[in-house]
């Protein structure tokens, strides 16, 4: 494995696929790792998989589970009021926290949909950095949410000055936020613990239904107009050191073509352009 794994991460390969055959997808493009999210992970358990036996199926493949997601609604006002929905916000956090620590992924990736004050967020991101304990919370600015973009990521990460308090950043929310090399000054390059790449369309969707796209209509990096090459330069300039580097192409085009198909495309677009804007990556 690479010292930086190239992961496949949960979204690219839809959430229908069977535990094991994303597995030998994955394994057979190319790729390090695979990413899980809380509900691939509960799909798995529904479908007969035990924790022991999916650490089997890893371990018979040669893979390992390198990304692990997503916390939201961490910032629920009435998170101490028994309401259905807040149980299971509760629980798919208690999840996601156990399958870090079955998998021995580190981090953990998290996002805000709902808007609030930024004296909110702050607190609210600090108490789940205590709850997450030795795990690393990576926040993740999207352009459709709550925390819309890298400033506004980064004063909470920073206003809770939590050790384990990080960021993630993505090729397609660093183009549609509009992102540049410009907007990385001031914040630490140690406090990003993973990035995530993809590319995107030419014109946005309208702003309404922008997290449609961001759904259903990635492009494979370096196939589009967001970049991806410039992108990865201006993380390395700027010095981050990614624990992981994840392929999230969240594309219906893609998953049409088949499993195997779209985990090949994605692994050497990927390798493309890692290749000429970051080859260290690769070693």
């Amino acid at each position: 494995m690479r010292k930086v794994p190239l992961t496949i991460s949960s979204f690219t390969l839809g959430t229908e696929i069977d535990f094991e055959e994303r597995i030998k997808a994955a394994k057979a493009a190319g790729f390090d790792g695979i990413g899980i999210r809380a509900e691939t992970y509960m799909l798995a358990v529904k479908q007969g998989y035990s924790d022991e036996r999916m650490l089997e199926i890893l371990e018979e493949n040669d893979m390992k589970v390198t990304e692990v997601e997503y916390i939201t609604m961490w910032t629920d006002q009435n998170k101490t009021a028994e309401t259905p929905s807040t149980l299971l916000q509760q629980f798919k956090e208690q999840t996601v926290y156990h399958m870090a620590r079955l998998f021995g992924v580190g981090h953990i990736n998290c996002g805000l949909m709902e808007s609030d004050s930024l004296e909110v967020q702050i607190q609210a991101f600090k108490e789940l950095c205590e709850r997450a304990k030795e795990l690393v919370i990576g926040l993740e600015f999207m352009p459709y949410s709550g925390v819309p973009d890298l400033k506004t990521a980064w004063e909470i990460v920073d206003g809770a000055g939590c050790d384990n308090g990080m960021l993630i950043l993505d090729t397609w929310h660093w183009a549609r936020a509009e992102m540049t090399a410009e907007d990385l000054k001031g914040v630490p390059a140690d406090k990003v613990v993973s990035i995530q790449i993809c590319d995107v369309l030419e014109r946005p969707y309208p702003k309404p239904i922008l997290r449609e796209e961001s759904l259903h209509d990635r492009l494979c990096p370096g196939t589009g107009w967001g970049d991806t090459v410039g992108f990865l330069k201006a993380l390395k300039e700027h010095g981050i050191k990614p624990r992981v580097v994840g392929t999230e192409v969240i594309s219906d085009n893609n998953l049409e073509l088949g499993y195997q198909k779209a985990a090949q495309m994605n692994y050497d677009t990927s390798i493309d352009v890692i290749k000429q804007a970051w080859p260290e990556l690769l070693d």
